[in-house]
């Protein structure tokens, strides 16, 4: 499931995950099970949200980035009759 994790997401994104889960751990047994736990929880969503718009905006990125080339090559390729 890492190797999977890694392959998704660049370092930055890991690291921040990363970071974010150890911080909401230390705020989980250092403030006990309290109301605070719910502004805990929805910063690391907020984390995680955020990092997989990223994720979601690169593929479409690259995806468009594939199809402008495909575009390009056909454009510049010499037209056959």
């Amino acid at each position: 499931m890492f190797k999977k994790l890694i392959a998704y997401h660049d370092p930055w994104s890991i690291t921040v995950i990363g970071i974010t889960f150890v911080l909401f751990l230390t705020a989980l047994f250092m403030k006990g099970i309290t109301h605070d736990l719910l502004l805990e929880s929805g910063i690391f969503l907020v984390s995680l949200k955020l990092i997989m718009m990223n994720h979601k905006q690169t593929a479409i990125s690259e995806l468009m980035e594939r199809r402008l080339d495909e575009i390009r090559d056909l454009l510049t390729s010499p037209r056959e009759r």
